[in-house]
Parts: structure tokens; C-alpha cells; sequence
């Protein structure tokens, strides 16, 4: 079993950057297709980036050129690195982690409700 936890949620001004961490509390990540999803209340889940275990990466077109993730598998953790943030990108977000599969690069919306481990989720509120 998989715990995670995020951290570095918060509120910023439009244009502003944020770093978002997701840590296992228990389990290993390093094998991991690690996912951001995020989800604004009332509306569905959009996945925002996946990283696979050997770090190729994939983005949904609106954050492209703006979010970057990353990952550490020495302390068994995945970043989003949030820049140029904007009013559409205030949600919850959410780190996701799945062992069975490989991300592969592949649009997350393909995987994103396949994911077996989820945090409790951090606030982003971009004003």
C-alpha cells in the first residue's frame, strides 16, 4: 500500500509560480507512473501531467510550457513545478500512483481514473 501526501499548495497572483510535492509516506515510488490531477469543485477531473519511473514525461495542452514534473526516487517523491499561473489553474490538486501500469508518455486522460493510489490533495488558488 501507497500513502501519499502533498505539500506547497497555496494562493498566489496571476503569474506567479508554486512548487507542488507529493511524498510516500509508505510504499516505494520508483517504479511508479506518477500523475497531478486536478479538480476544480462541481466539474470533473483533469489530469495535468504524468511522469514515468524512467521520467518521460506528458502534459495537457494548457499547461505546456508552463508546468514541469519531476521526480526524486531517492526520497520517493514527484514535484510540479507551476509557473506563469493563471485564474483557470486555482483547483485541488491531486498526486496519483500506479505500479501496474507505465505512463509512457501518454496523454493522462487515457489512465488518469486507473490510478490505485491517491493524496488527500493540495489547494491552489490563483487571484
Amino acid at each position: 500500500h501507497v500513502q501519499l501526501v502533498e505539500s506547497g499548495g497555496g494562493s498566489v497572483q496571476a503569474g506567479g509560480f508554486l512548487r507542488l510535492s507529493c511524498a510516500a509516506r509508505t510504499g516505494t515510488l520508483s517504479s511508479a507512473c506518477m500523475g497531478w490531477i486536478r479538480q476544480v469543485s462541481g466539474q470533473e477531473r483533469e489530469g495535468v501531467a504524468s511522469i514515468d519511473a524512467d521520467g518521460e514525461t506528458s502534459y495537457v495542452d494548457s499547461v505546456k510550457g508552463r508546468f514541469t514534473v519531476s521526480r526524486d526516487n531517492g526520497k520517493n517523491s514527484v514535484y510540479l513545478q507551476m509557473d506563469s499561473l493563471k485564474l483557470e489553474d486555482t483547483a485541488m490538486y491531486y498526486c496519483a500512483a500506479d505500479s501496474s501500469f507505465r505512463c509512457r508518455g501518454l496523454s493522462i486522460s487515457l489512465f488518469q481514473s486507473s490510478f490505485s493510489y491517491w493524496g488527500q490533495g493540495t489547494q491552489v488558488t490563483v487571484s
